[in-house]
């Protein structure tokens, strides 16, 4: 079904068995810089998943390198046994591994101690995200860094890795050389195309000289860095001809975007707003005048949709690295013929660069069992007392604990009251751009039926059914309700967030947003009642509109918003609203904020638990348990994560 996806490709000396990549991406599973059992097993998962290549997350070339406090290093011979055990657990499933050489110059996130960071770069040119002003390189500190790249590619080659990438792209340091605009050096590493490229050539002849031919090198750059001070992208194609020219480096991996701007960063990991596989055109511009092989990352999220891209020759391996996290199994299942079982990344970003923008090791909403594989997944295990499980509600929570409980060995029946299974995702995926969201209830339905759980729709679970049904273990994942709060609204238009969505009421055509939950579903209604015609004004709670939301998803919204001329008021809490005026006060002072010629006021207040069943049910002697927003109102990953502990206790 796959024929040219699996079809075995070298990279200099390395044969890949297949052309799925899952690229280097930060896990924050790291501790002390040192690899952990956490990270291997974590990597082991996507091994014996069958992906052909892993690139390990970036570490550290040199002690300036360190851009998180939760990064790998490769600055001593401490790190060259967890490399090595790293290498073995990837490699016993026929799966090559690399690792990342990084210094990422001037953009630094954070310390470990929470100063200011010290950074470096070509030249004092701040960078405008992360406002860091560098202090310019000295050309005996670049000495010392180009060594670094080859010392620390020589540790990963001392211990078993097959190669390593050189990360370039992004702006990090060498992207920051070769960008004029970033550059502003005078002496041989400035001004020419050819200086520009110096340090980048050196790294480059420094880890092929330190490692041999045997030792496999990649490349990663940027095709468009998606900035306003951007690389030209002629220039970045011109760059990798002449790297291929020149035999330094043996594979060219291709993506977008830039960390120094928000703009540039989003396609670090683009959200679901972008097209699927939209960056190989820029794979293909360099295959066109490379001899060597390409690897393109950029929301390729399915294999049909790699093997479209590797066949049309705009690629010849694909970074699948969020469809992995979101199913380890991907490829596997991709090659075994049976793609329908693959559980597809829906590209939310909540879980995965999400967490790791809060510090937290990553995971997948669909699939919590990422990331966490020694701990919660180890527990999934046949279960050596079967019991009947009712379960009440088939949104996340209850699909999630019913296809657990299932799997391993109890006699399930869910009973959703709707005529459809999947709660709020249902909504979420009405929102402009967001239908890709719905995708978490197809997969988690089609988990809950391959193990075995009957599944009863338009079927409301009441005190009498559960009397009838006599379960061992009664599960409530009941939800939740659009929360009203009480204020005076008398002779106002109020429609809550559902209402607008179910097309429940006019929202005529000037409409104020009272938001406080800061995350999607305000920022999601503005640009659904802008595109219908509507003058929108988005009044939040928060600092900021999406202030819950992974930045990347929160900017390309806050950008979209812009671009619909939505008006966005800040430290905003809804006091009450009229026939023609709501009413705030300023979050932080108190003071008064009023908002004139109002049709419609639209509630994003956050929900109540629906608990009545709960209630109606007190005084029954069985085990019941509350899971999800039935619980408390939270997220579509708390509901999955809660369904997964639930499922895995007996």
């Amino acid at each position: 079904m796959f024929e040219t996806l699996f079809s075995p490709i070298p990279i200099g000396m390395v044969e890949i068995a297949n052309r799925i990549v899952s690229t280097g991406h930060d896990t924050v599973m790291a501790d002390d810089g040192h690899v952990t059992d956490r990270l291997i097993a974590y990597h082991r998962a996507r091994a014996e998943g069958g992906a052909g290549l892993i690139v390990v997350q970036v570490s550290g070339v040199h002690e300036t390198a360190r851009y998180t406090s939760h990064m790998l290093m490769a600055t001593s011979d401490d790190a060259i046994p967890g490399y090595a055990r790293l290498a073995q657990a990837v490699q016993a499933h026929g799966t090559r591994i690399f690792g990342q050489l990084f210094h990422p110059g001037r953009e630094i996130m954070e310390t470990d101690d929470g100063t200011a960071a010290i950074a470096y770069a070509p030249s004092a040119v701040p960078n405008s995200r992360f406002r860091v002003m560098p202090i310019p390189l000295n050309p005996g500190m670049i000495a010392e860094i180009v060594q670094g790249y080859a010392e620390s590619a020589a540790r990963m080659r001392k211990a078993g890795f097959d190669g390593c990438e050189i990360v370039a792209s992004h702006g990090y340091l060498p992207a920051q050389f070769l960008n004029p605009a970033v550059n502003l050096r005078t002496d041989d590493y400035g001004g020419s195309l050819d200086n520009r490229m110096r340090f980048l050539t050196e790294i480059a002849t420094a880890v092929r000289a330190a490692n041999g031919p045997n030792f496999a090198i990649s490349l990663r750059i940027s095709g468009d860095e998606r900035d306003v001070e951007a690389l030209d992208q002629a220039e970045t194609v011109e760059i990798c001809r002449r790297l291929d020219a020149a035999g330094l480096v043996d594979c060219f991996h291709i993506t977008a975007g830039n960390s120094a701007s928000l703009s540039g960063a989003i396609h670090i990991v683009p959200p679901m707003f972008y097209a699927a596989g939209y960056t190989a055109p820029l794979s293909a511009r360099v295959k066109a005048v490379v001899s060597r092989p390409v690897i393109v990352t950029g929301r390729i999220n399915q294999p049909q949709e790699a093997e479209a891209i590797v066949a049309a020759g705009q690629a010849d391996l694909c970074g699948m690295t969020r469809a992995m996290i979101c199913d380890p199994a991907m490829p596997a299942k991709a090659r075994d013929g049976k793609p329908d079982t693959i559980r597809a990344c829906i590209g939310c970003n909540q879980a995965c660069i999400g967490h790791f923008h809060r510090g937290y090791p990553i995971s997948c909403i669909q699939f919590p069992e990422t990331g966490r594989e020694t701990t919660l997944a180890a527990r999934k295990t046949p279960t050596a007392r079967p019991q009947r499980v009712l379960i009440a509600g088939a949104g996340p929570a209850g699909l999630k604990a019913a296809a657990v409980l299932a799997a391993r060995g109890h006699m399930v029946t869910l009973c959703e009251a709707g005529p459809q299974a999947g709660g709020q995702a249902l909504l979420a995926q009405l929102l402009p751009g967001r239908a890709e969201f719905g995708g978490i209830v197809t997969n988690l339905l089609r988990e809950a039926r391959e193990a075995g759980v009957t599944i009863r729709l338009n079927t409301p679970v009441t005190a009498d059914l559960v009397v009838a049904e006599a379960p061992e273990r009664l599960i409530l994942a009941t939800g939740a309700r659009p929360r009203w709060p009480a204020i005076d609204t008398e002779g106002a238009h109020v429609l809550d967030a559902w209402a607008v969505l179910r097309g429940e009421g006019n929202p005529g055509g000037r409409v104020v947003i009272a938001d406080w939950r800061g995350d999607w579903i305000g920022m999601g209604l503005a640009e659904k009642l802008a595109r219908d015609g509507c003058s929108v004004r988005l009044f939040v709670e928060g600092i900021a509109p999406g202030e819950t939301l992974p930045f990347y998803v929160r900017d390309e919204m806050a950008a979209r918003l812009h671009r619909l001329g939505v008006e966005i008021r800040p430290y905003a809490r809804l006091f009450g609203a009229d026939t023609d005026s709501v009413y705030f006060t300023h979050s932080a002072s108190g003071d008064a904020i009023l908002a004139e010629n109002v049709d419609t006021l639209v509630l994003v207040q956050g929900h109540d638990s629906n608990r009545d069943l709960a209630a109606a049910l007190a005084g029954w002697p069985g085990r019941i348990e509350v899971i999800g927003d039935a619980l408390t109102p939270r997220s579509a990953e708390d509901a999955v994560l809660e369904g997964l502990k639930c499922g895995i206790l007996d």
